[in-house]
């Protein structure tokens, strides 16, 4: 599976969100940010969005850290 998984994992643990805290936010069952942190599935484009601003509304901080991690270089200039 992506690198989405393994990203999000890492910015869960490193902010103190839990996957059920993100799921809330974004309106769906757990089990789906289950199966993306355990890279059982990747979330879609439209979905990569939607986490980012859930993100945005959990912890400012974790979303620009995802977005960094993610995109990395490509992310410099998009605001």
């Amino acid at each position: 599976m992506g690198k989405a998984g393994r990203v999000l994992k890492q910015v869960l643990e490193t902010y103190a969100i839990s996957q059920y805290s993100l799921a809330a936010t974004l309106g769906i069952e757990r089990t789906n940010v289950y199966r993306w942190v355990h890279e059982m599935r990747d979330p879609t484009s439209e979905t990569l969005v939607d986490i980012v601003k859930a993100l945005r509304t959990l912890n400012s901080e974790a979303a620009e850290t995802f977005v960094q991690k993610y995109l990395g270089d490509v992310a410099q200039g998009l605001d």
